[in-house]
């Protein structure tokens, strides 16, 4: 995920080059964090750019602040700042007014590309960032481990699990369109039970995904079955059925 300073950057790639297991694992955690970050992405409405533009256009832009230096000399000889120097010489407040663009962009994007109000808004973003952190902590988990599997009837997933925390990520590519009154869900199967985890949700671009399973447990089976929409009471025939 590149969250490493650059010293640390380069004392694992020194590593890495003598390391065949190392590097058979990044190149496995790669590609999972390609297929998540494709899971996840979201083509913007077409009205986005004009609104995030105009949105930034209306938002006032804070001054620059003045160089410490030169507000030192200033008052080291007396001097007040009028209005132009106030406002820093012409380069800079372009600068300014772009970097508050980009703020206010990015807020209006997320407001429009959610269509919520404020108060909403705040409550989805904030379970969007817990859930992208529950990922981000397994895919990243010292114990991370990657597997992928065959669907029958058509698709493949991807699993990346953590025994530490027990839990794990699932993915999936291609599964085969089911009726509007059957649905995927996953299971976790094992001799402490039977476990609903969730409902799949619709496919994006072929992608399916990300969904977090928690509470794993020895013994535990992750298996995909066919249900309504609502969920079934216990799992049906297995579509799909990994040994964790």
């Amino acid at each position: 995920m590149d969250a490493v300073s650059g010293p640390d950057r380069a004392r694992f790639e020194r590593h890495l080059a003598g390391c065949a297991e190392c590097t058979r694992e990044i190149a496995s955690l790669r590609e999972a964090t390609a297929r998540l970050a494709a899971a996840t992405a979201v083509a913007p409405p077409p009205a986005l750019k004009a609104r995030v533009v105009a949105a930034a256009a209306a938002t006032r832009q804070r001054p620059p602040a003045e160089p410490e230096a030169a507000a030192r000399g200033r008052r080291a000889h007396g001097v007040q700042a009028s209005g132009r120097q106030a406002r820093g010489w012409p380069g800079r407040g372009r600068l300014a007014l772009a970097a508050g663009a980009v703020a206010a962009a990015a807020v209006a994007a997320v407001a429009v590309l959610f269509g919520l109000s404020n108060g909403s808004m705040h409550d989805q973003l904030s379970r969007a960032q817990a859930s992208s952190q529950q990922i981000a902590a397994v895919l990243t988990a010292r114990d991370a481990t990657m597997m992928t599997g065959a669907v029958k009837g058509g698709g493949t997933v991807t699993i990346v699990m953590s025994h530490a925390r027990r839990e794990l990520v699932f993915t999936a590519a291609d599964l085969h369109p089911l009726p509007a009154s059957r649905g995927y869900e996953l299971w976790l199967i094992g001799p402490a039970g039977d476990r609903a985890v969730v409902m799949l949700p619709p496919g994006r671009h072929g992608m399916t995904g990300p969904v977090i399973a928690a509470g794993l447990r020895p013994g535990d089976h992750l298996a995909l079955t066919a249900a309504p929409p609502g969920g079934a009471p216990r799992p049906g025939p297995m579509m799909l059925d990994v040994v964790l």
